[in-house]
């Protein structure tokens, strides 16, 4: 009689260690409400520690997917502290007239000192200058602007890795060319390399079609885990892509290593600035100098004749400059062949150098290396 796909997956996971405890994830108690369906769909949850790799998610999933019988995995991953918090019975609310919104401070003071202390930013000397590439609303081109700027950095000579912290979109290993596991020698993780810069994403470590269902502690997990246990060497400029908006991603990186500087990209119409603007401000509020802003998409240059077309409007990136009272670092012409290269993995900087918005983003570099070599002086 063969033996039920229960057990056969049981077996499977048994055979998968955890390399921090050297027990294997099924008598460490890390996976949890296994289920199985009869068409063979399995999902579970996985409790994955700040210390663990994240690499172990994919192991496991892999493990699973092996087993004759299965034809769907889904994993689910939470942190082991939430399911311990969770597990609480939750004190009933007493009755209310009305709902209002909750208001930082004023909660009781027994929740208040529950809530523990933000870590304390260490310092990575080998990483060089990390610079946040951020922007307040997705579709600004955030991802297009910081690999090129990588890419044109790297061919001034400069030592450059770029760190993926868009965890719900990692689109790095896209628009930099390259997606495969990245080798681990010695417990260290070895970052890809493309178009001489170093690179490191969730992109590599997770199937391409696996939505991150994932809150704050995994999210400031990961981002610790690509600064610490990713083996960068020595870098001049260490550029993190972050995600849109002021959550998780953002708090994570501030907490965990020194930001020397964030550099804010945007597109001209008010919607954009005015997201911009907010990003900008929570860097300032967690005392990251805004380096300049970056107005992609600034206009759409006639092949023939040379006019160009505000298709989104026109000022928008020099006045959030004059407001948060940074340089225009750069205006980025809208060019098709920059979004042909993102999707084929090179940067307009290396495919056509001599146009018109891969000369925008080598200035751009230029004014972004002057503004980091001012805030250091500063």
């Amino acid at each position: 009689m063969p033996e039920p796909l229960q057990a056969r997956i049981a077996a499977a996971l048994r055979a998968v260690t955890n390399p921090r405890t050297g027990l294997d994830v099924m008598s460490s108690e890390m996976i949890r409400d296994v289920g199985v369906t009869v068409e063979g769909r399995v999902r579970f949850t996985i409790l994955l520690a700040a210390e663990d790799p994240a690499s172990l998610v994919r192991t496991v999933r892999q493990a699973v997917e092996a087993v004759p019988g299965v034809a769907d995995v889904r994993v689910d991953v939470k942190d082991p502290s939430q399911v311990r918090q969770s597990s609480a019975p939750a004190a009933q609310p007493a009755p209310q007239a009305g709902r209002a919104l909750p208001v930082m401070g004023q909660e009781p003071q027994s929740r208040r000192a529950a809530v523990p202390p933000a870590p304390t930013p260490v310092e990575y000397p080998n990483l060089g200058r990390v610079l946040a590439i951020s922007s307040g609303k997705g579709g600004v081109g955030k991802t297009t602007v910081a690999t090129n700027l990588a890419a044109a950095l790297a061919r001034r000579g400069a030592r450059v890795g770029i760190m993926d912290a868009d965890i719900y979109g990692p689109n790095i290993p896209r628009m930099m060319g390259v997606d495969e596991a990245p080798p681990v020698v010695n417990d260290r993780i070895k970052p890809l390399l493309a178009h001489g810069v170093k690179l490191m994403s969730l992109g590599f470590l997770v199937e391409r079609d696996q939505p991150a269902i994932w809150r704050g502690p995994i999210v400031m997990k990961i981002v610790t885990q690509f600064l610490r246990d990713v083996d960068w060497g020595e870098l001049d400029y260490f550029l993190v892509d972050m995600p849109p908006g002021t959550g998780d991603a953002q708090l994570s990186l501030v907490q965990a290593t020194r930001v020397h500087g964030a550099v804010i990209v945007t597109t001209p119409q008010r919607v954009a600035v005015g997201d911009a603007l907010r990003g900008a401000r929570m860097f300032q509020r967690v005392s990251v100098p805004v380096l300049g802003i970056v107005e992609n998409m600034s206009w759409l240059e006639c092949a023939g004749c040379g006019t160009r077309t505000p298709l989104f409007g026109s000022g928008g990136g020099r006045g959030l400059a004059d407001e948060l009272g940074v340089p225009l670092l750069g205006e980025i012409p809208l060019y098709p062949p920059v979004r042909v290269g993102g999707d084929e993995g090179v940067p307009i900087v290396l495919s056509e150098p001599e146009s018109a918005a891969a000369r925008a983003l080598e200035d751009t570099a230029g004014r972004v290396v002057d503004a980091v070599n001012r805030a250091r002086a500063a």
